[in-house]
């Protein structure tokens, strides 16, 4: 019968993740990706004042399976940006794409979205959590027993 996802459209295949987590493969050319974005972010080399002003720290890319879409998960260094970022990146998604191609030894050059990373404010999140004195006293009670 060969792949279980052999019938599914090409768009939905790209979101399905396996259970043991990217291959080797995808986590290489992520991070291939992720050194040009950085690096371009970094020189300025976009030429936009605004984007450059807000400053963009690329914190991870995720490659889908067959390595066509490469998901960009960026942060801005100015805090409460990450819609205007988002505008900004999306604006010059195609130019920036054509400034990561010469960078990275691929066959094909992937589509590059951006997402705004949520894992530092998850993080702040839980720290919050942990830091209030309620929780501390009740995790206090489990550690004395």
């Amino acid at each position: 019968m060969g792949n279980s996802h052999s019938r599914l459209p090409i768009r939905e295949m790209t979101y399905m993740k396996s259970a043991s987590g990217p291959s080797q493969r995808q986590l290489r050319a992520g991070e291939l990706v992720r050194h040009a974005l950085a690096d371009i972010f970094l020189r300025g080399e976009v030429g936009d004042p605004a984007l450059e002003a807000l400053g963009v720290s690329v914190l991870e890319v995720q490659m889908s399976p067959d390595l066509r879409l490469a998901t960009a998960y960026v942060r801005p260094l100015a805090r409460k940006s990450d819609e205007e970022l988002l505008k900004l990146l999306e604006r010059h998604r195609r130019y920036i794409r054509g400034l990561v191609t010469p960078r990275v030894d691929m066959k094909f050059m992937p589509e590059i979205r951006f997402r705004i990373d949520t894992a530092l404010d998850y993080a702040e999140k839980i720290d919050r959590i942990l830091r209030d004195p309620a929780v501390a006293r009740d995790l206090g009670e489990k550690n004395e027993d």
